[in-house]
């Protein structure tokens, strides 16, 4: 059994001279849950579009499941699922007739995958009505059952949640992690949502303007986010001078507001209150404080983040 379901190799797309992938190594563990972050325009949709199929590398190579060679990256993509931006759907269809008309299209043997993709999604009693008339995130739903018809091992999605309430994306995700979980999907993510990812992905790529910035595990994401004790007193220069002359650290910043980030002394934060506490200061707030993902995402870009 191949270790990774995806890996590319010096991959480079460019369009009318200019690069839209610069390079790219990328590898995707089976049985993971991958995040792939960059603003709008990194490269994303680009490389997500090699991968199925829709678009042709400028240079480099892609790996499926051990298959690189032409004829036998076609038979591997039929082991993949994806839904890109919008789900195509045809309007005037009900749920099943849609799921049964992406089956039959798609030369997929055995009518049963159609209820059973429908319970799958959580759409089994949509009865009669028409996709036309379908809520955003029953439409994300359908379009998540058709990118499941064939049982697919690795399941690519382009903003599966985009546009869905606080509700129905907290559905996406348990029924992202489900498939993943309890049928081994290996699933890409490509979202803009990054505290949705942080609660789900098990690996996260980075890219920025075409390049492939970093690739690392959601325990070295956690590793390398940054911990603090976030201290408000009613003398911030009067708490400073204590941190750094009682407590012996400079390893902290004042900011604007006058409350002060610890980075120092994680590991024993009683000391550093009763310090304030007996320097006679009066402790507003102590309270351990981490970067998420979109912090540590925007730190890596070096700059604001548009995702």
């Amino acid at each position: 059994m191949h270790e990774y379901v995806l890996q590319t190799n010096l991959l480079s797309k460019k369009f009318k001279g200019q690069t839209a992938l610069d390079k790219v190594n990328l590898s995707i563990r089976k049985g993971s849950i991958y995040g792939f972050i960059g603003q709008n325009g990194a490269g994303k949709s680009t490389l997500i579009r090699i991968v199925t199929g829709l678009a042709f590398p400028t240079e480099g190579t892609i790996e499926l499941f051990g298959a690189s060679e032409d004829q036998a990256l076609i038979q591997a993509r039929k082991r993949i699922g994806s839904m890109i931006e919008s789900p195509a759907l045809f309007p005037h269809m009900t749920a099943s007739e849609n799921l049964e008309a992406n089956r039959i299209l798609r030369g997929i043997p055995g009518k049963d995958s159609v209820p059973r993709m429908l319970e799958q999604v959580g759409l089994q009693n949509a009865g009669r009505k028409k996709a036309k008339n379908f809520s955003l995130g029953m439409k994300q739903r359908l379009g998540l059952a058709i990118a499941l018809l064939g049982d697919p091992e690795f399941l690519i999605l382009d903003e599966p949640t985009n546009g869905l309430d606080p509700m129905g994306v907290v559905e996406m995700r348990q029924l992202l992690k489900r498939l993943n979980q309890e049928l081994g999907i290996t699933i890409l993510i490509s979202s803009h949502i990054l505290s949705e990812l942080h609660l789900m992905a098990s690996h996260y790529g980075i890219i920025h303007r075409g390049q492939l910035l970093e690739q690392l595990t959601a325990k070295q994401l956690d590793e390398q986010c940054q911990h603090y004790v976030l201290i408000e007193v009613d003398n911030p220069d009067k708490a400073a001078a204590v941190i750094q002359n009682e407590l012996g650290t400079t390893d902290f910043e004042v900011m604007q507001d006058g409350a002060i980030k610890l980075y120092g002394r994680l590991e024993r934060p009683g000391k550093v209150s009763s310090a304030l506490f007996s320097a006679g200061l009066e402790i507003e707030k102590f309270m351990p404080m981490g970067e998420d993902l979109e912090s540590y995402f925007t730190k890596r870009i070096g700059g604001h983040a548009h995702v």
